[in-house]
């Protein structure tokens, strides 16, 4: 299984951000996190603070892999351009976030790209991007 996950604007600040909310490992610590807990997973890793860029990365994703992980960052909130991108890529998605949105400001509880993934995860820190690709697994597993 190959699975691409892509990381937001201010994601690179990680470690350095407001602990309560996003822990306090840095994003290629999450990623070596990925790497150990699904050895049988190919993965690749992706982050920009540039929406288009992220964007070229999201409509490539179908070609190349079977799942998609994003923690869209403040774009979730505002970006319909991403949920355009993300609504035209055809395998199984999964939107996460660090902090509990639920218990952030009203503004963040408006979520634009989470409408065209599968599912959401929100809260979890870390754990949010394994579950996510828990479920990818279940949700892409063959009989």
């Amino acid at each position: 299984m190959k699975v691409i996950v892509i990381n937001g604007p201010n994601l690179n600040l990680l470690g350095q951000r407001d602990k309560d909310h996003y822990g306090v490992l840095t994003l290629e610590s999450i990623e070596e996190i990925l790497k150990k807990e699904f050895p049988d997973v190919e993965f690749s890793f992706y982050q920009s603070n540039v929406e288009g860029e992220l964007i070229n990365v999201i409509q490539a994703a179908e070609k190349q892999y079977d799942g998609l992980v994003i923690n869209p960052g403040g774009y979730a909130h505002t970006s319909v351009a991403v949920k355009d991108a993300l609504e035209e890529c055809h395998i199984p998605k999964i939107e996460v976030h660090l902090s509990h949105l639920a218990k952030r400001e009203e503004f963040r509880q408006t979520l634009i790209t989470a409408k065209s993934c599968y599912g959401y995860i929100s809260g979890f820190k870390e754990n949010s991007y394994c579950a996510a690709v828990y479920l990818l697994k279940k949700l892409t597993a063959t009989d």
